[in-house]
């Protein structure tokens, strides 16, 4: 089923891998093999409705505290998510990878093998899938400050003339519109330092399917929900 909806951007937090493993009296890893795993088809489930911006909470910069086994596990996926065998089918479905996150602190195969997905998918249009590996809020925020300070300090503007709009354009995300719709699977409803700018007027969903076991029909009643809720914008509307 495709909904007619008005979302542009959509963003995941994909929370319970671990969880949804220990169900099963099976390793953590485990469950975030099969996470990655339920990506693909979430990403053909978002292009089946037409919503042109995709972003996935992949491993913040945060998840490095947690066990060496885990982060490796972790930190490496990405190498099978975007193997030879599967890169075709990016192109053949026009998905546009976008790496959002640190790149200073990865493994180099690891940086490799998202960075070539990056430049093999560049010309794609119909879906734009920004994968958030190392990524953190407090980090792009403070990366993003830093960088719109060396240019006012080099053009020697004056602070004055500075606008919000001019530190978004400095986020990674400075190529997609802000999230519309946020997803977070597994129960917990808190956002754990993502997209903290880029989700201030989002509709938020909180599911407590754990991600592995999130599917289409899921998606599709998050959807439901963001179609049946009022976004006002802080404003009041039709008032009589």
């Amino acid at each position: 089923m495709v909904n007619i909806t008005n979302i542009k951007h959509i963003a995941l937090i994909m929370d319970g891998n671990g969880r949804w493993a220990k169900k099963f009296h099976r390793p953590r890893t485990y469950g975030h093999r099969v996470g990655m795993q339920n990506i693909w088809p979430t990403i053909l489930a978002i292009k089946k409705q037409k919503i042109k911006y995709a972003s996935f909470y992949c491993f913040s910069t945060e998840n490095w505290n947690r066990p060496t086994q885990e982060v490796d596990f972790l930190i490496k996926f990405p190498v099978d998510l975007f193997n030879t065998k599967k890169r075709d089918k990016y192109l053949k479905n026009d998905i546009k990878v976008i790496w959002i996150g640190r790149r200073d602190k990865l493994p180099k195969e690891t940086r490799e093998a998202i960075e070539e997905m990056e430049d093999l998918t560049k010309d794609c249009k119909s879906l734009i899938f920004n994968i958030c590996i190392d990524y953190g809020s407090f980090n792009e925020i403070e990366h993003a400050t830093k960088l719109l300070l060396k240019d006012y300090i080099n053009s020697k503007k004056n602070i004055e003339e500075f606008s919000i709009n001019e530190l978004f354009n400095k986020l990674y995300t400075k190529d997609s519109p802000p999230v519309d719709l946020l997803i977070r699977t597994s129960g917990e409803q808190r956002l754990s330092n993502f997209m903290l700018l880029q989700v201030s007027y989002a509709e938020l969903y909180f599911t407590n399917k754990h991600w592995p076991e999130f599917c289409e029909k899921d998606l599709e009643l998050a959807i439901d929900s963001f179609n049946n809720r009022d976004r006002r914008f802080g404003e009041i509307r039709n008032v009589k």
